[in-house]
């Protein structure tokens, strides 16, 4: 029976550390306050699973939305305003 067994270099390239680079570094910066909003908006809403919704859950789910849809908004508009200074 011959062992089979996997070649490293010839699957990865070489130099390759395993880490994110710089410019993918940047990107997860970028969108930290979405991912922060989204992460909010998840807690209220398993708080929100088993139990009857009150005025001051519907305000705090409410209010979480709202922040995930200004985070959401803020990032759209960096992008479009850093293709927009790509194209002129």
């Amino acid at each position: 029976m011959k062992f089979i067994g996997t070649v490293q270099a010839a699957v990865t390239k070489a130099g390759y550390d395993g880490g994110p680079t710089a410019a993918e570094l940047d990107a997860i910066a970028a969108e930290m306050p979405v991912i922060t909003a989204e992460v909010e908006l998840l807690d209220v809403q398993i708080a929100l699973l088993d139990r009857e919704l009150y005025p001051i859950d519907a305000k705090r789910l409410r209010r979480a939305e709202r922040r995930l849809m200004d985070a959401r908004a803020k990032l759209a508009n960096r992008t479009t305003e850093q293709d927009a200074e790509v194209s002129a």
